[in-house]
């Protein structure tokens, strides 16, 4: 018998027949782990972005978008997703270590405050001194939190700065290690020359805020050579390398 039709023997809503049937959908989906590499602006690695490829067995040649994944999904299944990332990248712990290179894992607020609650993360977590916690957001604490609670679990990073909810405001109320500046700003600046030049301010400001920016998205030669002669610390994009499995990792070039 159909889970529709079992519940509507229990005299269920439509509204909540629908509702059973989306959760269902979401916990059946499966997920694959690809890493996009982060280079410093003279070409050397500093750090891998682990990437979630989502999709559902139905249609497992169609992908799902990892934000609207994790949007439907609840905060501890958001957890056990970190752990799944921070197990696999624990495997590989070596060429971390022996490389000197970080791993930034993407999580959300509430997931990064509920993740203090499980004592197996946590320990996982400190025998890796390389993670790094990419904040898809910039956080707004909850009154009764403050920032060393949030950095429990290593330094943070934030992601897509000039984009919605990482804006100025992010820069004097959390110290981030590094903050990424999204692509859409980085093209819409330097379209012009007075643009190119307030690129070079906003990158001047905001290094007095944290240890160095990222930009992202850099996809072509002429993009990269900007990124290069700005004050940026490194850069991400197609033009570097495109996202690639996580098993590959030994093969990645350190140097480019």
């Amino acid at each position: 018998m159909k889970l529709k039709q079992v519940i509507q023997r229990l005299n269920y809503p439509e509204a909540s027949i629908e509702s059973l049937q989306e959760r269902r959908f979401w916990l059946q989906c499966e997920r694959a782990y690809t890493y996009q590499p982060i280079y410093k602006t003279d070409g050397r690695l500093m750090a891998i972005e682990v990437l979630t490829i989502v999709t559902h067995p139905s249609q497992p040649g169609q992908r799902i978008a990892p934000d609207r994944y994790f949007a439907e999904v609840a905060v501890r299944q958001r957890v056990d997703v970190v752990h799944e990332q921070i197990a696999l990248l624990a495997r590989q712990q070596d060429f971390f270590a022996r490389n000197g290179v970080l791993a930034s894992v993407n999580v959300d607020g509430p997931t990064l405050l509920a993740m203090r609650q499980n004592a197996e993360l946590k320990a996982l977590i400190e025998t890796l001194p390389w993670i790094r916690f990419e904040l898809v957001e910039h956080i707004r604490l909850p009154q009764d939190s403050t920032f060393a609670t949030i950095c429990e679990m290593g330094p943070l990073w934030l992601d897509d700065f000039g984009t919605g909810m990482a804006n100025f405001s992010a820069l004097s109320e959390v110290r981030y290690d590094y903050i990424k500046v999204a692509r859409d700003l980085f093209i819409m600046l330097r379209k012009t020359p007075e643009g190119r030049n307030l690129f070079t301010l906003l990158l001047q400001l905001m290094n007095r805020y944290c240890q160095g920016v990222i930009v992202e998205g850099v996809e072509t030669l002429e993009e990269w050579r900007d990124v290069q002669n700005s004050p940026a610390f490194a850069a991400q994009g197609y033009f570097l390398s495109r996202p690639v499995p996580l098993d590959t990792l030994e093969r990645v070039m350190l140097e480019l």
